[in-house]
């Protein structure tokens, strides 16, 4: 029975892609690819969502495997795979019970969504878990930030709109978040409103709580260790720069001994 207690639901993941846009340059990408080339395949994405890094890197021949909890994000994942001639093997479960049936050279995590892992035990079991799932001499990659840059609880809110290419539609998402120091968790509110000639005639409200974890540099680190990872080397965004205290968004790679 499949877990149903999953965050990307409903006009969230409907409107996943619509929002991020052109995708085809973004920076961790290419750092991947690296890491990729450097550790080995097979390859397995966690919380490969709808594909965006998946069936790019199947399209270049790549051996890589997908997972995600959501069903729904998975669904679109393999819309856009058919339109492309590709079938991606894909698997729905959360990271903390995660079991499939092989080993990998290369784990990412990308988009930082390990930090939805809110629970400490929770994490460190589906570190445990990843590293599992490599072979000797295989290396995970997860990019971690610092949440709203460590300054403040906020409330912090923004706005985004993008125009729905199928029939014009004005898609605006109005979201409000409240960052906790103390615990180190955000807790998110999102609006999803559909607009045709200037009127509703969509809306959807999300709430998490929490929603996400906020890590520093040595915590993620920890996270490593504890696991059992060795070679822990933590890296400046998506570059091979050594990560500096100022940093608050590094990617950390490790690799099972």
């Amino acid at each position: 029975m499949q877990n149903t207690d999953y965050e990307y639901r409903g006009a969230m993941a409907q409107f996943w892609d619509l929002f991020r846009g052109d995708t085809s340059n973004w920076s961790d990408k290419f750092f991947y690819q690296e890491v990729i080339a450097e550790s080995g395949q097979p390859v397995l994405d966690i919380g490969c969502g709808t594909g965006r890094l998946l069936l790019d890197y199947i399209s270049q021949g790549i051996d890589i495997d997908g997972v995600d909890n959501s069903p729904e994000m998975l669904a679109l994942c393999r819309q856009k795979a058919q339109k492309l001639g590709i079938q991606p093997t894909l698997y729905q479960q959360m990271m903390e019970t995660l079991a499939l049936p092989r080993q990998y050279r290369t784990i990412l995590v990308p988009s930082s969504s390990f930090q939805l892992v809110t629970d400490p035990n929770d994490a460190d079991e589906a570190m445990r878990r990843f590293l599992q799932h490599l072979e000797p001499g295989g290396a995970l990659a997860m990019p971690l930030m610092m949440l709203y840059g460590g300054h403040g609880e906020g409330p912090f809110e923004w706005q985004r709109e993008a125009v729905r290419p199928d029939d014009g539609a004005l898609v605006r998402c109005s979201s409000r978040a409240r960052f906790d120091l103390v615990t180190s968790l955000d807790h998110t509110e999102d609006r999803y409103d559909v607009i045709i000639n200037g009127e509703v005639v969509a809306s959807e409200s999300l709430a998490r709580s929490p929603a996400t974890r906020s890590y520093t540099q040595e915590q993620a680190i920890k996270l490593y260790e504890t696991a059992g990872f060795t070679n822990i080397r933590v890296y400046s965004g998506f570059t091979f720069q050594t990560a500096t205290a100022a940093d608050t968004g590094v990617t950390v790679v490790g690799t099972r001994p």
